[in-house]
């Protein structure tokens, strides 16, 4: 069995509550959306099997967990079972970052990953239709793991969504970590929107968190 590998490099995590920490990164080939805010795009892969990708892994030292991303990892789901039981056996931290959809393919894959970095694709931001539903099947099968959940924000984004995401936070885990992603770190003119969007999540309950992504603001992958 071979999997489609765009690229594997070590680098800082970028986003979320493991910001800063080291990991190597494992991006997958292909994805199942087209939201207009994608900034990875992929035009080429390397075909390789699960132990030419060890092979890959094997050569970095010192990181706190690999992060397996894409494009949509869990398109390609018999690779990634493979290969994710094989880094278990190895006592690797297992990093999932997800776009929130593939649910039966993640209740296949669950037990052999540890965090779940889970994406909400607010159709106001994404410039696509919504994914409320498939959002909160697979919050409710990642529930069981270390779980949180991004949303990016852009000028053009919607309180509607906003609300639609807190609604599935508080009924299926209220403890997720919810955090707002500026689209463009640098884009001052966001902050008034973000910190609105902040203070709603808060009367609602919601642990929520304004992050930008490190790994662009200091230039590196």
């Amino acid at each position: 069995m071979k999997g489609k590998i765009s690229e594997v490099f070590k680098s800082i995590q970028g986003e979320g509550p493991y910001q800063g920490n080291l990991q190597v990164f494992v991006r997958f080939f292909g994805c199942n959306l087209k939201c207009s805010f994608c900034d990875t795009k992929l035009d080429r892969y390397n075909e390789k099997t699960v132990l030419e990708l060890l092979e890959d892994i094997c050569v970095y030292k010192d990181y706190h967990s690999l992060s397996l991303t894409g494009g949509e990892p869990l398109l390609q789901l018999d690779f990634f079972r493979e290969f994710a039981q094989t880094l278990k056996r190895k006592n690797k931290i297992v990093y999932l970052e997800t776009n929130g959809t593939l649910c039966q393919n993640l209740k296949k894959i669950i037990d052999y990953v540890d965090i779940i970095a889970m994406d909400f694709k607010l159709p106001s931001s994404a410039g696509m239709k919504s994914h409320w539903q498939e959002h909160k099947q697979f919050l409710t099968i990642a529930k069981k793991k270390e779980i949180f959940v991004k949303a990016v924000v852009n000028h053009g984004t919607l309180i509607e969504d906003i609300f639609s995401s807190i609604n599935i936070i508080k009924e299926v885990n209220p403890e997720t970590m919810f955090i707002l992603q500026p689209e463009n770190p640098f884009e001052g003119l966001l902050v008034p929107k973000l910190e609105y969007f902040r203070r709603v999540c808060e009367d609602n309950e919601v642990n929520v968190k304004v992050m930008s992504q490190l790994h662009k603001q200091l230039e590196i992958r």
